[in-house]
Order: C-alpha cells, then sequence, then structure tokens
C-alpha cells in the first residue's frame, strides 16, 4: 500500500472532475502534480501543488483553483479536512481510520512492504567500483563500492531488472608496469636481491604472494624468457590474482557484482574498432584538429589532425579523439565500445559511480549513448562519490602513496565491521566530502547514526522475547485504532511515507534518503519508548490488558518491518540484540 499513491491518484479525479465541470475537451498534464507530506507537520498530512502547476491550463489564479479542487477532495471517505495554504497549496488531514490501515497493509506485505513495480521490469545497467586491477581496493574505493550496491537494491525494490557490473580496466598500460611490478616480486621470491622499487612501479607489499605464485608455477623458467615472452604469463597471472583479491575485498562488505567485465575483451573481439565504425557509418566521425586545451592538457590530446567524434553535436564540450594521429586508440574509444556492448544487451538505464575526479566523464558518457541509440532512447546516470577523509578521534589517518602505504578497504571493514561502513557511507549525500573517525561510528549512543537505528530494531527485537516469556503474541487482527497516543500516531505516519520515499529515492538515485528516513523513524522509536518510561499505560507490555499489549506487539512488528526493509536495501544486517 502506498498511501500517497492512492491520494495523488484521487487529487487527479478530483482535478478531472473540476476540469469537466469548466468543459475543458482534455484532461490537464498531471506529470508534475504532487502528493506529498507537508514540510511542516501541523500543517496536515499530505500536501499537494496540483493548483499550482496547473493553474495556466485552467486559466485560474492558483488559490481560486484551489477551491475548485479542494471541494472535491472534502468529499473523499479518508479526508477529515481541507486547508488551502500560502499562494494555493492544498493541505489534506486524513481520517483517523487510515492509520490502522497502513500498519495492517505492512503487517500483510512484511518483507514487501515499501517495494513497487515503478520500473516495470525496465532495465538497468550499474557499474561502480571499476578500480583499476593494480592492487587491493583502498578506502577511496569504498564510498563507490557501497553507494552503487545500496542504489542497485533500491532499483530492484522499485520495480528494474537490474545488472551490478565492475569493468576490468585490464587494456591500458598500467597493466603491463603491474606486470613488471609482479616479476621483479618473482625474482625476490626466488632469493635475489631487487633492492628499492624503482620509480613508476608498484611498491606495496601486497604484490609478494603474486611473486611467490610464479615463483611455485614457473620455477625459474621466467628468468630465462626476454620480456616478450614473460611479460603477458607475469601479465595474466597477476591480474587474476588481483581482481580474486578484489572480488574478497567486495565480499568483506557483502558485495558481490554479477558482471565482471573487460576492457581487454572489447579490443580482442574487434567490438572498438566495431564501435567505431558504426559512429562512422552514423556520420558521427570526421578527421581533425582539436583546439589547445585550457588548463591541464589531457593525455590523448595531440597537436596534429586525429579521427574525432562528434561529440558537440550531442551536448559534450569538446569533440573526442577515437584514434591517435599513429593510429592506435585511444581510452575514450574503450568507452564508446563498452556504451554500445551495454545497449546491446537491452540495458535502457546506464549508471556509472564514479570518483568526484571524473566528472569530466558525465557529457561524453551522455554524448556516447544518444548518438549510438537515438537522443532519449537511454538514460544516462553518472553519480559522482566525494572523497572520504579517515579521522581517528579527530586526528587524520596520514597515508602514503608514494611508499605503497594505504589504509585498505579491509583494513576498514576489519576495524568497525561492515554494517558500520556501509551505513556510514550512506548517511551523506554521495556529492558531499564525508569525515569517517574510527572512533565515533562505534561509540554506542544517539550521535552515532547506524547505532541509533541498529538499537531501535534490536529494542523491538527485545520486547518481542520478553512479551513471549509472559505469554503474549502479536494479535492476529489487531485493533489499531487502540493507537490514540499522539507519539504512536507519529510513528504510523512516518510508516505510511516509506513507500513514497523508496519510490522517490529510486527516482533521484539517492540511497541516503532511505538512511535519512531510518534515522528519523528510530528516533520516533526511541520518543516513544522513552515516553513509556513516564507514562505507564504506553508501555508495549501491560499484563492488565491482553488486548492494547497484543495490538501494541503487532504495532512493534510493523515498526520492525520498516526498519529491516530499509536497512535490508542498504546493505545492514539488521540488529536482534546488542
Amino acid at each position: 500500500m502506498n498511501l500517497f499513491s492512492e491520494f495523488l491518484a484521487a487529487i487527479g479525479g478530483a482535478v478531472s472532475a473540476v476540469a469537466a465541470e469548466q468543459g475543458m475537451a482534455e484532461r490537464p498534464d498531471l506529470s508534475r502534480v504532487t502528493a506529498e507530506p507537508p514540510r511542516d507537520p501541523s500543517h496536515g498530512d499530505i500536501s499537494t501543488n496540483a493548483a499550482m502547476v496547473l493553474n495556466k491550463a485552467f486559466g485560474k489564479p492558483p488559490r481560486v483553483l484551489a477551491e475548485a479542487i479542494a471541494a472535491k477532495l472534502a468529499d473523499h471517505p479518508g479526508v477529515a479536512s481541507v486547508e488551502i495554504a500560502g499562494p494555493g497549496f492544498i493541505n489534506l488531514r486524513l481520517k483517523p481510520a487510515v492509520w490502522p490501515r497502513v500498519l495492517a497493509s505492512v503487517l500483510a506485505l512484511g518483507e514487501g512492504y515499501g517495494r513497487s513495480n515503478l520500473g516495470q521490469g525496465r532495465m538497468a545497467n550499474v557499474e561502480y567500483v571499476s578500480a583499476n586491477p593494480t592492487g587491493p581496493l583502498h578506502v577511496g574505493h569504498v564510498r563507490g563500492a557501497v553507494f552503487g550496491d545500496a542504489l542497485a537494491q533500491l532499483l530492484v525494490e522499485s520495480g528494474f531488472e537490474v545488472t551490478r557490473e565492475y569493468y576490468i580496466n585490464d587494456a591500458g598500460a598500467q597493466v603491463d608496469v603491474l606486470a613488471r611490478s609482479a616479476y621483479l616480486r618473482y625474482c625476490e621470491a626466488l632469493g635475489e636481491e631487487i633492492g628499492e622499487i624503482p620509480a613508476g612501479l608498484y611498491p606495496g607489499a601486497y604484490l609478494k604472494p603474486v611473486g611467490t605464485a610464479l615463483a611455485e608455477e614457473y620455477g625459474r623458467r621466467l628468468n630465462q624468457m626476454p620480456e616478450a615472452d614473460w611479460l603477458p604469463l607475469v601479465r595474466s597471472r597477476t591480474m587474476d590474482m588481483m581482481m580474486a583479491l578484489i572480488r574478497e575485498d567486495l565480499a568483506q562488505l557483502n558485495i558481490r557484482q554479477e558482471v565482471f567485465f573487460s576492457e581487454k575483451s572489447l579490443h580482442d573481439s574487434g567490438e572498438v574498432a566495431g564501435a567505431i565504425a558504426d559512429l562512422r557509418a552514423r556520420g558521427h566521425v570526421y578527421q581533425g584538429k582539436l583546439p589547445p586545451p585550457k588548463g591541464e592538457v589531457p593525455e590523448d590530446w595531440e597537436d596534429r589532425e586525429q579521427t574525432l567524434f562528434r561529440a558537440t553535436e550531442f551536448g559534450d564540450d569538446i569533440d573526442r579523439p577515437l584514434l591517435k594521429s599513429d593510429g592506435s586508440y585511444t581510452y575514450f574509444a574503450s568507452d564508446v565500445a563498452y556504451s554500445r556492448n551495454k545497449i546491446s544487451r537491452g540495458y535502457r538505464q546506464l549508471i556509472y559511480v564514479l570518483g568526484a575526479d571524473h566528472g569530466g566523464y558525465v557529457k561524453r558518457l551522455e554524448a556516447v549513448a544518444a548518438a549510438l541509440a537515438g537522443k532519449g532512447s537511454v538514460d544516462v546516470i553518472v553519480r559522482l562519490c566525494q572523497l572520504v577523509k579517515l579521522y581517528r578521534a579527530g586526528e587524520p589517518v596520514r597515508m602514503s602513496k608514494r611508499a605503497g602505504e594505504f589504509v585498505t578497504l579491509r583494513d576498514v571493514v576489519d576495524e568497525v565491521g561492515p554494517d558500520v561502513v556501509r551505513f556510514m557511507m550512506l548517511f551523506r549525500k554521495n556529492e558531499a566530502p564525508l569525515d569517517f573517525d574510527f572512533a565515533k561510528v562505534t561509540e554506542q549512543s544517539k550521535d552515532n547514526p547506524v547505532f541509533y537505528v541498529q538499537y531501535a530494531h534490536a529494542r523491538t527485537c527485545s520486547v518481542m522475547r520478553n512479551a513471549a516469556e509472559e505469554g503474549f503474541a502479536p494479535a492476529a487482527a489487531p485493533d489499531f485504532s487502540l493507537l490514540s497516543d499522539e507519539a504512536e500516531l507519529s510513528i504510523a505516519r512516518r510508516i505510511a511515507e516509506f513507500p513514497r520515499l523508496i519510490e522517490a529515492a529510486a527516482i533521484a538515485h539517492e540511497p541516503h534518503r532511505v538512511a535519512f528516513y531510518l534515522f528519523e523513524l528510530a528516533g520516533e522509536f526511541h520518543a516513544l519508548w522513552n515516553k513509556g518510561k513516564d507514562s505507564p499505560q504506553l508501555r508495549f507490555i501491560l499484563k492488565e490488558d491482553e488486548k492494547l499489549t497484543t495490538t501494541r506487539l503487532a504495532f512493534l512488528r510493523a515498526i520492525r518491518y520498516v526498519l529491516a526493509n530499509g536497512l535490508r536495501i542498504l546493505g545492514v544486517r539488521p540488529a536482534e540484540e546488542m
């Protein structure tokens, strides 16, 4: 049950009735009409902007139109009163009988409460992490990993057919650098003195197991080969081990992507050449020179004629090189082939979760999809995740890239646990910088959001256990009209918002909204709990009143379902005791 969808339909019906009375030939466009909770709860339960966005279609001032729509809504069986506020907002106050119906729907749907068919099975590809496979994932990758995984689940809950994908950058020069770095560790494993790792190679100790594996597999045979022969062998083995390490790192965060797509496969299969030929056939490729760039010079810029994609025709800032003057492919050519591959697999929503330093990719990815599939045929959504700064009791955690010293994803998860990492990475909008303090995120206080929400779920479980010991169980047919305290009704209103919240978060691609909602619901539940300490009649277990007790236990079960369902979307385990 989505209460706000129901009333949005009722508002649409009221608008249509007013239009019919005024003799309008066509029903007004309702796409911008909303039904949402008022910002100020004192204004009612549902607010709509219908009169504000439709006044031009009706040719009437917003308040005049609002009065006509309000008169129709006043007859709705669930509406207690209608008020017009400001320039024409319509605020609805609902009858008490609405809230028992909402709570009953939660119990009926259980884990399904909040799910919808918003996506109607539309295929969405969510690509996230996609870190260069040159070492273990570090803390800089954590936020994008958690954000992408939660966003994918949010879309699943909203009726999209979702694929979680990792793009392996295994075709660039950095892979050969990695192989040469691993070869040094191989020599070391054979007992050779390698000295200080030369500049330009990867110095991290994480390559020592790779060197050991190579020594066990090949003995001294690699040492007896020219580089042209050993390089592909070492590269293949090293890539396999690095990707296994990355998969293990992601599993520590309970992230398991269905597809690991190789960039190298695009070249080996001829898809890069095919993508360029496709663009050429559509008239989107030409030979030309790019003007000198302003600011930092990109690595694919050349002061000579190149093969270029007409990206500016599709909203990009500049045209993009596909082939360098020597005939080799640019990195962007792989991007084109990869987009084409996704489109050929049937995806109509391409979502990229990238680091904050990839803001320049937004327009070029949109341009490629528009050129390959036609404008408006494929939605390209790029979400950028800002940096994470690590602290320990307020002091910054120091790292050194030059020495190969960094805080890995596994370091963070091992110290505070996956649930804390996931929730805290989502308890801030992805575009805002995030400070992660190891001390603060493990505090057991209301100032720690993940503890606050987990504790709320654990408290519901605790009451259920205590009730069972006393011989009580949630009522099979609870009389929710018995819940009359304002704190109880406030929670019921909050629960009613959950399905709408999930849809809104999915449309906006903002899983942090779910984390914020859970924190607010937990706050209201803890407030009710504390109120019961001062007012015994509000406690969940009243031995002298079985009907009210079993009803409140059913109410508690509804609260628990919503907390658990929201945490499931975030990939966080609902704690049963703390």
